[in-house]
């Protein structure tokens, strides 16, 4: 059975954590829509396995792709880059991805 909150997250003494502050890893997409991204997403993709293997030196990083791009995008990445299968309609998880808020008690609730 679901189970409805029905307070606020601030009311909850929730709040959203600051990008500075420890988290437990990265989550990135693979860049592919060429609307977005210049030359079939070539150098946006360069881009983003530069920096998925550069913050892997200091955190578990995951990196979502669409079915078609997983072999490649695992051939690109060290051992260290978790590389999974999603579908998705951009590549800025921040923008897409959930949104969690924490309290000072290690409580993490996902919000809309």
């Amino acid at each position: 059975m679901p189970n409805t909150i029905r307070s606020t997250p601030r009311e909850d003494g929730y709040r959203m954590p600051g990008e500075f502050e420890p988290h437990a890893g990265t989550w990135m997409l693979w860049p592919t829509r060429t609307d977005t991204w210049r030359l079939g997403a070539k150098p946006a993709q360069d881009a983003f396995a530069e920096v998925a293997v550069a913050i892997a030196e200091f955190e578990p990083v995951t990196i979502g792709v669409i079915s078609c791009q997983y072999e490649h995008v695992r051939s690109r990445m060290s051992a260290s880059v978790r590389v999974v299968e999603l579908s998705y309609n951009d590549a800025w998880m921040r923008d897409i991805g959930p949104t969690f808020v924490v309290n000072g008690q290690g409580g993490v609730r996902g919000i809309d």
